[in-house]
């Protein structure tokens, strides 16, 4: 379970997000979209620890992450924008290095890293070192990392950018698969076609507001009621475009 808790984020007059206040509950798949720059990263950083909130907190798992951060991060996977590798290390060594951090060894270590480089296939290249990787099997790597350690929740920023079709539809599957068993997924991304397909939840932020929250169904009654329903054909791109219009009225997020 994930739980915001009045979050907020200030740089001096300007607010950033404003006052996030919602839970996820367990083995959801929850969509975070909204244009750029209205503040998906900065939530997901306040999620992970990285940045601190002006206000307000983040519980992961029932772990405030201001005040429990090594047992937050225990149970959650995180896969950043931009995913940091080790040059010199190969695949297989870097799944390894961060299976470790997590108290990993051994044969579970071992057998873990193999499946994770097989399900992303990068099993024949995981003994070359991951400065030869191309854009999308770093990332694939990137994911396979986040999910060394078996984590209850899986926090996901633009996971699908480099990424070929191909690895779209697995990484789909994947996360299914993920949800299926339990593990509470919170996924920020342009690709609307993919979290209408994989979200149960989806969230809109604009301008640091959450401006709409819930089901495909429930955002498509909200649209309706805001432009006329011959002008959108349903799809959460059309929904998407009609609530953050510069038309909308403006939301209290709830």
């Amino acid at each position: 379970m994930i739980r915001f808790v009045g979050l907020r984020k200030e740089y001096g007059p300007t607010v950033a997000v404003a006052g996030l206040d919602f839970t996820i509950e367990q083995g959801r798949v929850f969509g975070f979209i909204g244009p750029n720059g209205a503040g998906k990263t900065t939530t997901i950083r306040m999620m992970m620890g990285l940045l601190a909130p002006t206000a307000g907190s983040v519980l992961l798992g029932g772990h405030d992450i201001g005040r429990e951060p090594e047992a937050a991060k225990a149970i959650t996977g995180y896969l950043p924008d931009h995913p940091f590798l080790y040059d010199k290390l190969t695949g297989g060594e870097f799944l390894r290095f961060v299976g470790g951090l997590y108290g990993l060894g051994g044969g579970e270590l071992e057998r873990r890293s193999a499946e994770l480089l097989a399900g992303f296939g990068l099993a024949e290249r995981a003994a070359e070192l991951t400065e030869t990787y191309s854009h999308g099997m770093k990332q694939r790597l990137a994911l396979a990392a986040a999910l060394v350690h078996r984590p209850r929740i899986l926090v996901l920023d633009e996971p699908l950018v480099g990424i070929d079709p191909q690895g779209v539809v697995a990484l789909r599957g994947r996360l299914a698969e993920l949800s299926a068993h339990g593990v509470t997924i919170f996924l920020s991304t342009h690709s609307l076609n993919v979290a209408e397909a994989l979200c149960d939840r989806i969230g809109i932020l604009d301008r640091g507001r959450l401006v709409a929250l819930g089901s495909l169904a429930e955002l498509r009654t909200r649209a309706a009621a805001q432009v006329d329903p011959a002008r959108g054909d349903g799809s959460l791109e059309s929904v998407f475009l009609a609530i953050t219009s510069p038309a909308s009225a403006p939301a209290d997020g709830s």
